[in-house]
């Protein structure tokens, strides 16, 4: 029997999640590499089961709500909200930063759970952080799919990645020749 991240990599890889190229990421970094949570997200049997193996991974973690980013954790987000049976919220962005909308509100005594598709630096997460320990509730957990900071990675939360990928990241001015042989693409999440 396969472990959870071997069968999350088949599921990537089935559904044309993982692709490689030259990439620019989110996080300004480029990569040979590039995870595309969007193609996963078209089969709601795969995202129920990375959902069910995340959950899993989780443990007994407390949560009163489930808060996604925009837009890439959104329906994974909806999905581990849906089987947890707890509510559900997702950031979305306002001028290139995420913010609180639709009339969306957290009460300072919820425990929080945060889901993210793919985390490389983890600069959505840490604007999704302050909003919510802004708010004054207690974050619960932090939950990915793929963590691609190569263990780099520390919220001051419990971190719960499905996946750890750890595909080399490059700083524009300092690519290796295959990828400055190639134009860089930025598909999005």
């Amino acid at each position: 029997m396969q472990n959870s991240q071997e069968e999350a990599l088949s599921i990537f890889k089935e559904t044309g999640a993982l692709l490689t190229g030259h990439f620019t990421l989110r996080s300004g970094l480029r990569s040979g590499h590039f995870f595309q949570c969007a193609q996963v997200c078209q089969y709601l049997d795969k995202v129920s089961r990375l959902s069910e193996m995340l959950i899993e991974k989780m443990g007994d973690v407390e949560v009163d709500v489930v808060v996604a980013p925009a837009m890439g954790a959104l329906v994974l987000g909806q999905e581990i909200a849906r089987r947890m049976e707890k509510r559900y919220l997702f950031l979305e962005k306002v001028d290139d930063k995420l913010a609180l909308r639709r009339n969306f509100k957290l009460e300072r005594s919820e425990r929080v759970l945060i889901i993210e598709d793919v985390v490389t630096r983890g600069g959505r997460v840490r604007e999704a952080l302050d909003i919510v320990q802004g708010i004054g509730c207690e974050v619960s957990a932090v939950a990915v799919l793929v963590d691609r900071s190569g263990g780099k990675t520390d919220f001051g939360v419990p971190f719960v990645p499905l996946v750890e990928m750890s595909f080399p990241t490059y700083e524009p001015d300092s690519l290796p020749p295959e990828l400055e042989a190639i134009p860089p693409m930025k598909p999005g999440s």
